[in-house]
């Protein structure tokens, strides 16, 4: 098993493992038990440097010369590696991580398909032409946009390492990616996997490192051509301001506050089991996570003690158990921000239903699922991303008050509705302000569905056609088909 107390995970650059140039290796704990679990690389600045030279090396070689057949059979080759090294990678993802196995196997299944949906993907890339009139004809390329630099967080980072390095890869482009230094070991292991499939040197780098000195650093290299991040809306703000010199593109995927409204005509045996799951898979740890449920009034106070005690129900222990349903926090410090939120909400007025205490075991980094009922979107724990097993209850008078709420906060990533009229659900899904809507189902992203938010969660698509486009260039070329000169000015 790859996986093994205090082995030491070296940066991935140029095809092969390589030592930081600064020395550093990073003491990596399992968040459940709180026990040493590896050593991992930290990269400097130089070492980025690094791997933006071999990046830029490959898109001009190997990786540039590599045709749109080639990539494709790649890309199915790394899915397949996946496949064949799921057991290793579920358990590398859970015990770095902390989340739940049950998770962590639906996450992969998902890693998977975003390397099959790309590699087949790679057939629609095409220009257009036709005829301008007279003469000329026109006709479009599509290109490279160049090397990525690509910034993934802790809490889904093999997932998320998937959803850019795919469509990135598909379009052609080559990878300096930088996983959170907390989590980087299944995406190191990913480039791994990757070069003994026949990716070529330089064309997928891993360097790990902080993100306020080596994150900062990546954006702002003159050599990476485009910057695709997931992470906090603060952070996504100061990328925008570092990556303004070099006119980067950019896709951001950020922070959500999605809300989850459950009218009195809903089916409550399909709403309430899912409305947990929506919140309390990832131990909420996840920038969709409907952590804001709003109820009809009728219908509020029966919803309150039916989901109170469904949230209580759920098992809450050992991630690496297939009966656990919610798993330990990334870190105790973490843990301890997430308790803060409940107590701010304790203080606004807003009433603890179900969980809310920390555990009097102090081992491992786990929080009880929680629900505050009685808040106000006026209330912080309305409106700030608390990003842990924390959701909100809230009363609506109507559809238009439901769509008030709902749109209330600043951010725009997911929503759900639950109701038994289609037209309702239709009228909402165009009024409320978010990147996907789903209609009395619970689920978020699926290969080939563009993924991403309205207003502070971000802009850009995740793991549709139109990724795609983020990856590329369209030139355009005119050419006169014409024996005559052309003669503008009459000479």
């Amino acid at each position: 098993m790859a996986v093994a107390t205090e082995r030491e995970y070296l940066l991935f650059i140029n095809g092969e493992s390589s030592e930081a140039s600064g020395g550093e290796l990073k003491e990596l704990t399992e968040p459940a038990t709180g026990e040493p679990l590896a050593k991992v690389a930290m990269a400097t600045e130089a070492d980025i440097d690094r791997a933006v030279e071999a990046a830029r090396a490959a898109l001009g070689g190997d990786w540039g010369r590599t045709a749109p057949t080639e990539r494709s059979r790649l890309l199915h080759a790394l899915a397949d590696a996946l496949v064949a090294n799921r057991k290793e990678l579920a358990e590398l993802e859970v015990r770095n991580v902390g989340k739940a196995i049950s998770s962590v196997k639906a996450e992969l299944n998902q890693a998977v398909e975003n390397f099959r949906f790309y590699a087949s993907a790679i057939g629609s890339i095409g220009g257009r032409s036709n005829p301008l009139g007279g003469s000329l004809l026109f006709y479009s390329l599509k290109e490279p946009v160049g090397v990525a630099g690509q910034i993934v967080p802790w809490n889904y980072p093999l997932m998320m390492t998937t959803w850019k390095l795919a469509p990135a890869l598909a379009a052609g482009c080559t990878v300096v990616l930088k996983p959170d230094s907390q989590t980087p070991l299944s995406a190191l292991r990913m480039a791994e996997l990757a070069t003994e499939v026949g990716f070529p040197p330089g064309a997928i780098n891993v360097v790990p490192g902080p993100g306020t000195t080596v994150g900062r650093h990546l954006v702002q290299h003159p050599g990476v051509d485009k910057i695709a991040f997931t992470g906090s809306t603060e952070t996504g703000a100061q990328i925008m301001r570092d990556a303004s010199d070099g006119i980067k593109r950019l896709t951001l995927e950020l922070g959500g506050k999605s809300p989850n409204i459950i009218f009195a005509d809903a089916d409550l045996a399909d709403a309430i089991p899912s409305s947990a799951w929506s919140i309390y898979y990832s131990a909420g740890q996840s920038c969709e996570a409907r952590s804001r449920i709003l109820v009809e009034q009728s219908l509020y106070d029966d919803f309150v003690a039916k989901f109170s005690e469904a949230a209580a129900s759920l098992k809450v222990g050992d991630p690496l158990e297939n009966e656990t349903q919610v798993g330990s926090l990334i870190s105790p410090e973490h843990r301890d921000r997430v308790h803060g939120y409940v107590e701010t909400g304790r203080g606004e007025g807003a009433e603890v239903t179900a969980g809310g205490e920390l555990p009097r075991d102090g081992k491992g980094a786990f929080y009880p699922p929680t629900v505050l009922a009685g808040v106000n979107q006026e209330m912080t724990v309305a409106q700030e991303e608390i990003f842990g097993p924390v959701v909100t209850i809230s009363a609506f008078a109507d559809e238009k008050d439901a769509i008030r709420q709902a749109n209330a906060v600043r951010y725009g990533l997911m929503a759900t509705v639950w109701t038994g009229d289609p037209a309702r659900g239709h009228r909402l899904a165009r009024r409320i302000k978010a990147g996907t809507v789903g209609i009395n189902m619970p689920f978020t992203a699926f290969p080939g569905i563009p993924f991403g938010g309205y207003k502070q969660s971000g802009f850009g698509r995740e793991l549709g056609l139109e990724t795609l486009e983020l990856y590329l260039e369209t030139k355009s070329v005119i050419v006169s088909t014409s024996p005559k000169p052309f003669n503008p000015f009459g000479l």
